[in-house]
């Protein structure tokens, strides 16, 4: 075989690899969005009976339980790497894990699952902000896309009704919005070395540490909370899809495509919960919700693709 050959089957065997790439992480961003989209329906659930930080604490063990046979021997293996970037580690951890979720817990106590899902929906603006300042170029495709969504997101929140603008009390959301465009950016800084099942087990076990000594101080001034259906079925939820898979799925996503064109079909995130609060609970929309949706799907459509 010629030296030209031998270049055009490189081509052809690469390029189906650098076209399935994108689209892989594209489906895996869209896996975790809508895992994600089920888990304000949970927290909501859960704000009567289980207190925040305990909501938080166990849907962590549980997700540590559920990685623990595949991702504890990898971070032992990689030990060395953990400790070298021992700095990013701990403030993923501390955004993604324990701060990020324990504030959608907190605002579940009061905030309508529809709202918190609207306002979740302005983080993929900070993940695309931390891209620009890290100087990747969005391009005219991914920038208009993310405008379209915004347009959508926007028109959802003044179409108005079951999800009212966000008040004083659901500035939790809010912040949690803020930790996880900031969690979603540090992955771009994600050490080589450090592989996904490695990355997984030692950010929820970080994260669930720092939340245990809040969890033992709430548990002393409030008591533990009762066992039922009602609290065991969303916490296995939020520890099984919404923790182990969902991140797992968004993590890949993002070492895929980055967080800027990740963070596009996050904004998907609004109209699953509105399409769950429609057949969970029978709400609907408007005339106006529907055109904010297909802003959204639009704007999905454009900016996850190729840039340009």
């Amino acid at each position: 075989m010629t030296l030209l050959d031998q270049a055009h089957h490189r081509q052809r065997t690469t390029a189906p690899t650098r076209t399935a790439l994108p689209a892989a992480g594209v489906l895996l961003a869209a896996v975790a969005t809508v895992v994600w989209s089920g888990s304000f329906v949970a927290a909501r659930a859960l704000g009567d009976s289980v207190p925040p930080v305990q909501a938080a604490f166990w849907r962590w063990v549980l997700a540590i339980l559920v990685v623990a046979p595949f991702g504890a021997r990898a971070a032992w293996r990689q030990r060395a790497v953990i400790r070298r970037h021992l700095g990013w580690t701990v403030l993923t951890s501390l955004l993604g894990v324990t701060a990020y979720n324990t504030l959608v817990h907190q605002a579940g106590l009061s905030t309508p699952a529809g709202t918190m899902g609207l306002v979740m929906a302005a983080s993929p603006v900070l993940m695309a902000l931390y891209e620009r300042l890290g100087g990747v170029r969005l391009g005219a495709r991914r920038t208009a896309g993310t405008l379209t969504a915004c347009a959508g997101v926007a028109l959802l929140v003044g179409s108005g009704g079951d999800a009212a603008l966000p008040g004083v009390s659901d500035l939790w959301i809010v912040g949690a919005a803020v930790c996880f465009g900031s969690y979603s950016a540090l992955l771009r800084r994600r050490p080589r070395e450090l592989d996904g099942p490695a990355l997984l087990f030692t950010t929820f076990t970080l994260g669930a540490l720092m939340l245990l000594p809040l969890y033992a101080a709430d548990v002393t001034v409030r008591g533990g909370f009762p066992l039922t259906a009602g609290t065991v079925g969303p916490l296995l939820y939020l520890g099984v899809f919404s923790s182990a898979v969902a991140f797992f799925a968004w993590n890949r996503a993002v070492a895929l495509v980055g967080a800027a064109r990740a963070g596009v079909v996050y904004y998907l995130q609004p109209v699953c919960v509105a399409l769950l609060a429609f057949v969970l609970l029978g709400e609907t929309m408007g005339p106006a919700g529907t055109v904010a949706m297909g802003l959204v799907l639009g704007g999905v459509a454009l900016g996850a693709g190729r840039s340009g």
